[in-house]
């Protein structure tokens, strides 16, 4: 309605519930009722147009001078980050399935299903339980399955690599510890909404050492998947018209990367890397997140370019440890993957980048060497001005 409809003669409607679509269609193929319907969507879109262009005018950002200056300040010369038990690449060729079970968080699992409720209220719900509870047994059912036939193999990749932060914003892998050598660089966005209370603007290259601090850091990579194999199984169920088995399975699939990629961060805190050796959280409270470190991934709030896949891709080659490739649109496969980075520092926390700047866009695409425009179509999501 904002960006369609200027740039259209026909009809263009916004239908936020597919209940409205039907009733919506008959009206506009009315000879009756479809010229005036028509007129007043247009005003209406005209109207909601020039609300939202208020709105952005009164949403000033801060600069992104700004911004850097209120960054999150972290003490460095009394810290010591923990040194990973290994640099480099490790690679799990065919991990257990059966380990990954207890770890499956099986709320989003019914939320695909659009079943609300958490699990296991949802189950005893008055309205949804008893589909609920019949959707689980076929679940469980079918998991068993999985893991005693191997209808999936789950393989990942993890690496650990010296770092440091350069100019504000950006994450220095290095070659080795000696850090004479650069590998790669990873770029950050910055939040840049005014902040109050003297909130900080938040970026994830703040959780790593800065490189005339002195302290020598490290950054963690992952590309996990639990979905080798899914294809030729859902082949299986589609021949024989089996539509509700080959959707059970991909949802299922999903659920065991996300268990998977919660599994191998917790081996990494115990055990790779090692910063929280002495960890003991129950399955509900790694559920929570209730442990030091985050997990962040390249398309999501806190980093939301998906670009830096290709970096992520090139520096620990998921294609040739785990199988896992990347679409021209930065999408992976198998479906059922998960792939992101690895802070430990005790304050490394989520968060959302919100809208950002031009002058965020421009400093980030001279820093990618990418052109802005590029940038901006594939940061359209967060931009804070029309581009």
């Amino acid at each position: 309605s904002v960006k369609i409809d200027p740039q259209y003669r026909g009809a263009v409607v916004y239908v936020a519930d597919a209940s409205r679509a039907v009733g919506v269609a008959s009206t506009l193929l009315s000879e009756d009722r479809r010229k005036a319907y028509i007129a007043e969507t247009k005003e209406k879109y005209r109207q909601l147009r020039e609300q939202r262009a208020g709105q952005q005018q009164e949403r000033k950002l801060a600069t992104l001078t700004d911004a850097r200056a209120n960054k999150a300040q972290t003490d460095w010369q009394n810290y010591q980050p923990a040194k990973p038990a290994f640099l480099g690449t490790r690679a799990f060729n065919d991990y257990p399935l059966a380990e990954l079970v207890d770890h499956i968080d099986w709320s989003p699992f019914f939320k695909a299903w659009e079943l609300a409720g958490k699990f296991p209220r949802i189950l005893e719900d008055e309205v949804v339980g008893e589909e609920a509870q019949r959707l689980y047994d076929d679940a469980r059912a079918m998991l068993e399955k999985i893991v005693s036939e191997k209808w999936l193999t789950a393989r990942a990749v993890i690496g650990f690599f010296a770092a440091n932060t350069l100019n504000d914003d950006d994450v220095e892998l290095y070659t080795d510890e000696t850090r004479n050598e650069r590998q790669t660089v990873f770029h950050f966005l910055r939040q840049q909404m005014n902040r109050r209370n003297q909130a900080p603007n938040h970026c994830l290259a703040d959780y790593i050492a800065p490189t005339n601090s002195g302290v020598d850091d490290y950054l963690g990579a992952f590309a996990v998947t639990a979905g080798i194999g899914i294809e030729e199984k859902v082949a299986e169920f589609e021949a024989d018209h089996d539509d509700y088995s080959s959707i059970l399975l991909k949802a299922l699939a999903d659920r065991l990367a996300e268990a998977f990629a919660e599994r191998m961060h917790e081996r990494v805190r115990k055990e790779f890397w090692g910063y929280a050796a002495a960890e003991n959280l129950s399955n509900n409270e790694l559920i929570k997140e209730e442990y030091r470190g985050i997990r962040p991934a390249p398309g999501y709030p806190a980093c939301p370019d998906h670009t830096e896949k290709s970096i992520l891709w090139r520096l620990i080659d998921p294609v040739t440890h785990a199988g896992m490739t990347i679409t021209e649109s930065f999408a992976m496969l198998p479906t059922a993957s998960v792939s992101g980075f690895y802070f430990s520092h005790p304050e490394a926390r989520y968060f959302g980048t919100g809208k950002i700047a031009r002058d965020q866009v421009e400093d980030y695409a001279a820093r990618k060497g990418m052109s802005i425009e590029e940038v901006e179509r594939w940061l359209a999501s967060v931009l804070g001005y029309e581009a």
